[in-house]
């Protein structure tokens, strides 16, 4: 479903980041990659998640590449296809938890009958995850672990094919860590969305079918 060719990537003030790396992920795949801070895992998840382009290199989804497509292509493609999940939930306060999981949809052209289906599969997603007694509450009166989960229903509303959880546990404690671990295998195995995590929680990296490490730039296993 995703391959990634040969992907290089560097700053002026880091130097090379990402050297001829390369990925491929099939279709409901779990993919843990681990490495320390600065060894360039969020920017090859930004580059997967086409919000950062590669130096050289290409990214293909589905057999098509993703770097020629204009930004309303590239807007259109994350819309459709990819779900995200970053360290910090990024819920605004002053949108009910409800509000906020569906504002992604609003960024895209929908039919009144998508919206239906969709505000529909958001409540069945809240239902599986265990936030149906929070979709009215705001982000201020709840906990940072129903944050996550609230972040998770709203990356996979827009039912998409790829999800990207980067450090999804980094501001979580232990016991709510271990369970968002959890969840997210367990949404995996259940919708079939292939699963990449950036993460340096081994307990996170040991959940998923294979673990790979950024090292000098590219993936080892």
């Amino acid at each position: 479903m995703l391959k990634l060719e040969n992907i290089s990537k560097s700053f002026p003030q880091r130097g090379i980041v990402l050297d001829n790396l390369v990925l491929e992920a099939g279709e409901g795949d779990s993919i843990a990659i681990t490495g320390p801070s600065g060894s360039g895992k969020s920017t090859l998840m930004n580059i997967i998640g086409a919000l950062d382009r590669p130096d050289s290199g290409d990214v293909k989804f589905r057999g098509n590449s993703i770097l020629n497509l204009s930004n309303n292509e590239l807007s259109g493609y994350r819309n459709r296809n990819i779900g995200f999940v970053f360290q910090d939930h990024l819920l605004l306060n002053h949108l009910t938890i409800r509000e906020n999981i569906l504002l992604p949809l609003f960024a895209e052209k929908i039919s009144s009958n998508e919206y239906t289906e969709k505000l529909s599969y958001c409540d069945l997603l809240a239902e599986r995850v265990g936030i149906t007694g929070l979709m009215d509450k705001f982000p201020f009166q709840i906990s940072g672990g129903e944050a996550q989960r609230a972040t998770i229903v709203r990356a996979l509303t827009g039912k998409p094919s790829l999800l990207l959880a980067d450090e999804p546990t980094g501001s979580l404690d232990a016991k709510n860590a271990e369970n968002l671990g959890s969840l997210l295998v367990e949404l995996n195995r259940e919708f079939r969305i292939t699963l990449i995590v950036a993460t340096h929680s081994v307990d996170m990296a040991s959940r998923m079918a294979l673990h790979m490490k950024l090292d000098e730039g590219k993936l080892k296993v």
